[in-house]
C-alpha cells in the first residue's frame, strides 16, 4: 500500500472541499472495499477524505417513505423495524451480502458504490480495461464462471456486486432517488440511473461527477414492498456473491398481475432492473405461462460465455420460483 494524506470530513460540504483541494482523492466510508483495493494496488488515492460523519439517520419522509443517510451502517439498517416491515428484501439482502463484522463496518454510501470483484480487475498482472482502459479483458478467454450475462460488452463482462444496490433498484419508482452534492450543489438521480452498462470504458462505473459524494437514499412508500422477498443463489450459504439473485414483489387485482418489480444481481454488470420481465407481467393473468414468458423476454437479451452460460437457466427457475411465491403470498394476504 503507499502512502496517502488523511482528512476526516464533518459534513458533505467540507468533505466536498476536501477533495477539491486533494489530487486523486477518494471518499472513505467504512473501507471494507477501497481499503482491500488500495493493499492490491489497483487503487491508488493521494488523499482519502473520511466521510462516516455524514448522516447516521434514518427519517421518516413526509409521504411516508424512508430516507437513509449516506453513513448509515448496513447492520443499521437491516436491523431497522421500519426497513424489516415496509421492506424486508432490503433487510435481507443487505443480510445475506457480508459477514457481521463486515455489516458493522459498511455504510450504505459506500455500498452503492462497491467496485467489482472480479479476479482480473484484482490482479494487476492481468489485463482488465475497468482498471486500465484500452489494455484488453483477460476475463473473455479465461476464467468467467462468476460474471455477468447482461448488459456486457466486448471490454467488460465484470458483475455488479451489492446485493442491497439490487434490492434498492427493485424499489425504484418515480420518487425513489439518490441524493447527491458537489461542487455544483445538490442534485438527485433514480437509482437505476446511477449507474452504467461498460460498453467501450468500463471505467466509468457511475454517473457521479468529480467530488460528488452521496448523501442520503430516499425511499418511496409503496405497499406491495410489505410483501417483498430477496433470495441469492451461491455456491455456499454462508459470505459468498452471487451466482444468480433476485428481488422481486406483486400486487394482484383479483387472478391479474396489476403491479411487479424484479431486479437481478449476479447476472448483469450493474444492478438489473428487469424492464422487460415487468412489461411483460403487468395485466397479465398471473399464471405459469405468463410467469415463464415474462422471464424469456428479459433473458433474450444474455450474451453468456461458455463458463457462465448456466446462469441463463438458473435465473430463469429463480425467477419463475420467486415470482410464483409472491402470487401466492398476495393471494394469501391481499394486495398489500
Amino acid at each position: 500500500m503507499r502512502a496517502f494524506d488523511y482528512h476526516q470530513a464533518t459534513d458533505s460540504e467540507q468533505a466536498i472541499e476536501q477533495a477539491g483541494r486533494c489530487r486523486q482523492a477518494k471518499y472513505l466510508g467504512g473501507g471494507t472495499n477501497l481499503v482491500d483495493l488500495m493493499r492490491e494496488t489497483v487503487e491508488r488515492p493521494q488523499a482519502l477524505i473520511d466521510v462516516t460523519r455524514l448522516s447516521h439517520d434514518i427519517d421518516e419522509t413526509g409521504d411516508g417513505g424512508l430516507k437513509i443517510g449516506a453513513a448509515v451502517t448496513n447492520a443499521a439498517l437491516a436491523g431497522d423495524a421500519r426497513v424489516r416491515s415496509r421492506y424486508p428484501l432490503l433487510a435481507r439482502a443487505i443480510l445475506s451480502g457480508a459477514s457481521a463484522q463486515i455489516r458493522n463496518m459498511a455504510t450504505v454510501g459506500g455500498n452503492l458504490l462497491q467496485r467489482t470483484r472480479c479476479a482480473y480487475f484484482y490482479d494487476v498482472a492481468t489485463r482488465c480495461n475497468k482498471r486500465e482502459p484500452g489494455s484488453g479483458c483477460d476475463a473473455l478467454e479465461g476464467f468467467h464462471r462468476y460474471h455477468a450475462i447482461l448488459g456486457t460488452s466486448s471490454s467488460c463482462i465484470a458483475t455488479h456486486p451489492s446485493d442491497m444496490a439490487v434490492a434498492l433498484v427493485a424499489l425504484v419508482a418515480l420518487e425513489a432517488r439518490v441524493h447527491l452534492r458537489g461542487p455544483d450543489g445538490e442534485r438527485q438521480l433514480a437509482l437505476t440511473e446511477l449507474y452504467r452498462e461498460p460498453g467501450e470504458r468500463p471505467d466509468f462505473e457511475t454517473e457521479l461527477q468529480p467530488e460528488e459524494v452521496i448523501v442520503a437514499v430516499e425511499l418511496p412508500p409503496l405497499p406491495m414492498a410489505s410483501r417483498s422477498e430477496y433470495r441469492k443463489v451461491r455456491d455456499r450459504a454462508s459470505y459468498a456473491f452471487a451466482l444468480v439473485s433476485v428481488a422481486s414483489m406483486v400486487a394482484l387485482d383479483g387472478d391479474t398481475i396489476a403491479d411487479a418489480r424484479l431486479a437481478l444481481g449476479g447476472v448483469g454488470t450493474k444492478p438489473w432492473r428487469a424492464w422487460r420481465a415487468e412489461a411483460a407481467l403487468r395485466g397479465q393473468p398471473a399464471t405459469e405461462a405468463t410467469l415463464a414468458a415474462a422471464v424469456d423476454a428479459e433473458l433474450a437479451a444474455a450474451k453468456p460465455l461458455p463458463d457462465n452460460a448456466f446462469k441463463i437457466e438458473l435465473a430463469r427457475r429463480t425467477m419463475i420460483a420467486e415470482l410464483s411465491r409472491r402470487i401466492t403470498n398476495a393471494r394469501n394476504g391481499g394486495d398489500a
